[in-house]
């Protein structure tokens, strides 16, 4: 799925702004440290990923991966926990331990490809009790857009902030519901086409404290068998955590297929504008 912040306002959508819950600066909240989960091969990129990871095939000469992780190390993160899996030489071989970034990478790998909860968990140990950014080795958005996030993250007392895009329907992915001060009350994850009551969708990066990694441990198997993210959020929501949105202005694109490789490189020069 691509969006670019034009397109959004050419079809006329009116995006709501929400109530700021900015408060002074704390040190304890400024996020250094990022999470990355790059462990899977992308199925659907069929014979493009035959023999590399998705994170890792190129856009513009540099694979996703490290656009993200420059974008990120610009924004300000100094530390990645990079969970890999499928090919992961591939990975540490490019990466290394991150200095000619100018970062610092450690990797954890995913033998057991048990869901995304089970892949956050295994950086527990790296992140400690600091807080951190979460994203996935194949979404891009615009680099402002990590910014945003962090500084609201920083500024604020969420325990999580999700970044949210304005989509007609979110059915694709998971539908976002928030309070007019932008707290998250629910979410809907893959909502039958038509029946959501809100445009917001889950774009996949968030910025959370330890908390996200308490339910992460806590989460049941899912109907496929699997650990999931977005159940670790509801639990955290039920519980009475504060889950904020952050809109994001600008590109966004979720890479999954051949024909979103091909965009990826539109979605680079909106981020650089």
């Amino acid at each position: 799925m691509l969006i670019l912040g034009d397109e959004r306002l050419k079809s006329g959508l009116v995006v709501p702004t929400f109530a700021s819950q900015d408060s002074p600066m704390n040190e304890d909240r400024k996020v250094r440290d990022a999470v990355l989960l790059a462990a899977g091969r992308g199925t659907r990129m069929k014979g493009l990923t035959e023999d590399v990871p998705k994170p890792m095939l190129p856009v513009d000469g540099r694979p996703l991966l490290e656009h993200i992780t420059i974008a990120l190390r610009d924004s300000g993160i100094e530390h990645f926990v990079v969970i890999v899996g499928y090919h992961a030489d591939r990975i540490r071989d490019h990466f290394g331990d991150g200095r000619r970034f100018d970062v610092r990478i450690d990797y954890r790998i995913q033998e057991v490809r048990d869901g995304t909860a089970g892949a956050l968990r295994l950086a527990e140990d790296a992140i400690a009790e600091r807080p951190f950014l979460l994203g996935w080795g194949d979404i891009l958005t615009a680099r402002a857009n990590y910014t945003r996030l962090l500084d609201r993250f920083a500024d604020g007392a969420a325990d999580l902030v999700l970044a949210v895009n304005w989509v007609e329907d979110p059915h694709r992915g998971a539908a976002v519901y928030a309070d007019d001060d932008g707290r998250i009350e629910r979410i809907v994850e893959k909502p039958p086409p038509g029946t959501s009551t809100t445009h917001w969708h889950n774009a996949g990066i968030a910025v959370a404290n330890s908390a996200l990694f308490t339910h992460a441990a806590r989460v049941p198997r899912s109907p496929r068998g699997e650990f999931e993210i977005p159940d670790a959020l509801t639990a955290m929501i039920a519980e009475g955590r504060r889950l904020e949105v952050v809109p994001l202005e600008g590109a966004w694109l979720d890479v999954g297929t051949p024909e979103d490789l091909a965009r990826a490189a539109e979605v680079l020069r909106h981020s650089r504008a």
